[in-house]
């Protein structure tokens, strides 16, 4: 009996442990409603991103969810659809690691839309380093997908965000990327990559989200567009896919307790996304970084204009934009549609703007 006596008083004591760290995460308190407002989220298909499209399109908001894969993103849909029936989902193709299918995105957004409430640049990726992954440009994939994928992105998308009042642009971070590093001789890796860290590659491309944040917010001062970078805490999302299937059943037995005490729920995760979303605090705030749904500090690491200015300009130049201006007109590109096949959605599950 006492051993049954102890056993449960750890279990209720874990649990108990578990509620207080809860209770001091972030959650997103704001009730405003998001009716008529065009919210873009990449990798909506799955974990924040799926739950910060829910939530935004319980407040009414019309959610285009930018996916790289077409039926998981449907599934999403579906699945949210069980939940709310509020707001309209719109599933449309992205891949970040292919620059002509972003354009082919951007150039479809552009012609079906005039204007951009939210862009949430979220999707992300982390590969083992030693599977020396690329995009289909070239580039590291970290960098490539995580930092030059969104980059383009947001800036195909620049005018008509500019031209929409009130606008926002919210950049998801991690908060790896203390330990990032901006090395411009290095940016593809091909030198190597610090063994020391877990995963200094996805670091990197953090610390450049970041900084991307950062110079955009510089530019746009004055043009009524809130830029806000945030770090969503240690989240059980897909985002482990490519390394979880290296651990043992060991391992990962292990890794049980660490993962209840301190992963948050991909719901709990998408609070800060949410708030830097909808907030009534950050209304008139040029730029912010944001963790636990409140304006943070940064680490030293990144506060550095100067590379933050350099990796725009380079930035600028690996994506073919180099001495370009952001228009819609020169971003716009011919892609050959059919209403029924254009943005790979079912007539009967989404209302789109024709």
């Amino acid at each position: 009996m006492g051993t049954v006596s102890v056993a449960v008083g750890i279990v209720v004591g874990i649990y108990l442990l578990r509620k207080y760290r809860e209770s001091k995460w972030g959650k997103c308190k704001s009730k405003r409603r998001m009716e008529g407002k065009v919210v873009i989220i990449t990798g909506a298909n799955s974990g924040i991103g799926k739950e910060t499209a829910r939530d935004l399109a319980s407040r009414g908001a019309i959610v285009v969810m930018a996916c790289r894969n077409r039926q998981t993103g449907l599934e999403a849909l579906r699945d949210i659809r069980t939940t709310t029936g509020d707001g309209d989902l719109i599933v449309m193709d992205l891949d970040l690691g292919d620059l002509v299918s972003i354009r082919t995105f951007a150039a479809n957004f552009l012609e079906k839309f005039d204007k951009i409430n939210v862009l949430i640049n979220n999707a992300g990726l982390f590969v083992p380093p030693e599977e020396r992954r690329k995009s289909k440009d070239g580039f590291e994939i970290h960098f490539g997908v995580n930092h030059l994928g969104h980059f383009l992105l947001t800036h195909l998308l620049l005018d008509r965000i500019i031209a929409t009042p009130e606008s926002r642009i919210v950049v998801v971070s991690s908060s790896l990327y203390k330990s990032g590093k901006i090395d411009f001789d290095n940016l593809d890796a091909d030198k190597g990559w610090d063994t020391k860290k877990r995963n200094s590659l996805y670091s990197n491309s953090k610390l450049a989200n970041i900084f991307h944040s950062q110079e955009l917010a510089k530019r746009l001062q004055g043009r009524g567009v809130g830029t806000f970078v945030l770090c969503p805490g240690f989240v059980y999302t897909g985002l482990s896919r490519y390394t979880a299937p290296k651990y043992n059943w060991f391992m990962k037995l292990c890794f049980l307790p660490i993962m209840f005490m301190f992963m948050r729920s991909a719901k709990q995760g998408a609070q800060t996304s949410i708030h830097c979303a909808v907030s009534e605090e950050l209304d008139g705030v040029d730029w912010a970084f944001v963790t636990e749904c409140k304006v943070s500090k940064l680490a030293k690491v990144a506060e550095d204009e100067e590379t933050a200015l350099k990796l725009w300009d380079v930035s600028m130049e690996l994506v073919g934009e180099n001495g370009t201006e952001s228009t819609e007109e020169g971003v716009l590109i011919d892609v050959e549609t059919s209403p029924e096949t254009d943005n790979g959605i079912e007539d009967d599950a989404v209302m789109v703007e024709k």
